[in-house]
């Protein structure tokens, strides 16, 4: 058996990033939100019950989900969001869990396993074998989104409220990036990480 690491962090942390070091590493990378919107872009496997479940109002013309109105919707109205996660999470769970499988039998050294929500959803010991937190301070959070999404302060907030406190994802945490700095520094602690994940998952063959 290899070994499955959870990469996780606050909007704005720096996972993609992070991830990306590592696959250059050799790592496998599987990311949730890569998987959700397959799921829910044109002829997506989501589709139809967010169609049923929602209307064509939050509908694309393209076929695919509406993603701005849709977080919207489910900002304002805490059913709306239930009924979203009830669609789409055992979807993006089975879809990851495959892919990380996959990804082993291939020969992957290890999985990173992004999942920005991951401290949220109470069993994520049971999917991972370690849990990676990418860490910085919320100012610099809160700058890197507006820098890359355009969106207004209060509304970055208001996404950040809606996620596991910072403190609880330090004390989940196995492993800590700190990214507050230079991505030079950042690329050390990955490759740090690199080689630890390499010997751990070695023992777990």
């Amino acid at each position: 058996m290899g070994l499955i690491v959870g990469l996780t962090g606050g909007i704005g942390s720096g996972k993609t990033t992070v991830e990306r070091l590592f696959a250059k590493l050799g790592a496998a990378v599987v990311d949730t939100d890569a998987i959700a919107h397959e799921l829910t872009g044109p002829g997506g496997d989501a589709m139809p019950a967010l169609a049923a479940a929602f209307g064509p109002g939050l509908m694309a013309a393209d076929g695919s989900l509406d993603r701005p109105a849709m977080r919207s919707l489910v900002f304002a109205d805490t059913d709306a969001r239930r009924r979203l996660e009830g669609i789409l999470h055992p979807l993006i769970r089975t879809r990851s869990d495959e892919r990380c499988l996959q990804a082993l039998a291939a020969g992957a050294p290890y999985v990173i396993l992004t999942v920005p929500l991951l401290v949220e959803t109470g069993d994520y010991r049971q999917r991972v074998d370690r849990v990676l937190v990418v860490d910085c301070d919320d100012d610099i959070r809160i700058a890197r989104v507006a820098a890359r999404s355009g969106l207004a302060r209060a509304e970055i907030e208001r996404i950040m409220a809606t996620q596991a406190s910072r403190d609880a994802r330090l004390t989940a945490a196995d492993d800590i990036i700190d990214n507050d700095g230079a991505e030079d520094r950042l690329a050390a602690q990955v490759a740090r990480l690199h080689r630890e994940y390499v010997r751990l998952a070695a023992e777990n063959r």
